[in-house]
């Protein structure tokens, strides 16, 4: 059996018109487009920005794939495509977007990959990526405490806002 891959979906403004939310049912469908088979889709979760500001909400999820034997680079490469075709643009960190796509974690991988670092430095401190990732692989452990997503989201301040929308469903399923 092949290592999954954990690829975090956000989304905060609209693509060609499409909402936030659908935007990430139709990355689900470029990323199977691109060749990766998509093996668990997390709900989609809504979130205030991160850092704190006055941009609209957020919109996650989290997908499993089978990365089918590509390295981390390779895979980040693959990603990066997909985020602009659907008009990403990286001005400045942290600004509002149409797409963004990070891998989380891959399992049997953890260091630093090319620009890649795996797990990602910063997901243990992030609710909109515990709460999905944690629908998908909640028997995953983080390699470096050993604990869980649901674990580590638990760890997290309460003052973190975010809540489950619905189900994400890749469009043309």
């Amino acid at each position: 059996m092949n290592q999954l891959a954990f690829i975090a979906l956000g989304a905060n403004l609209p693509f060609d018109g499409i909402p936030a939310p659908r935007v990430l049912a139709r990355a689900v469908t470029a990323i199977e487009n691109a060749g990766l088979r998509v093996t668990a889709l997390s709900g989609i979760w809504q979130t205030a920005a991160w850092p704190p500001s006055d941009q609209p909400d957020y919109y996650n999820a989290v997908v499993a794939i089978d990365p089918s034997g590509l390295s981390p680079q390779a895979l980040y490469e693959k990603l990066r495509t997909i985020e602009s075709e659907f008009g990403r643009e990286r001005r400045e960190r942290w600004a509002a977007r149409t797409l963004d796509l990070d891998i989380v974690a891959m399992e049997g991988r953890a260091g630093t990959f090319g620009a890649i670092t795996l797990p990602h430095p910063s997901m243990h401190k992030r609710a909109f990526v515990l709460a999905p990732l944690d629908e998908v692989a909640p028997e995953w452990r983080h390699p470096e405490s050993g604990l869980s997503p649901g674990e580590l989201l638990g760890l997290l301040p309460e003052a973190y806002r975010y809540r489950r929308l619905g189900d994400l469903v890749a469009e043309g399923r």
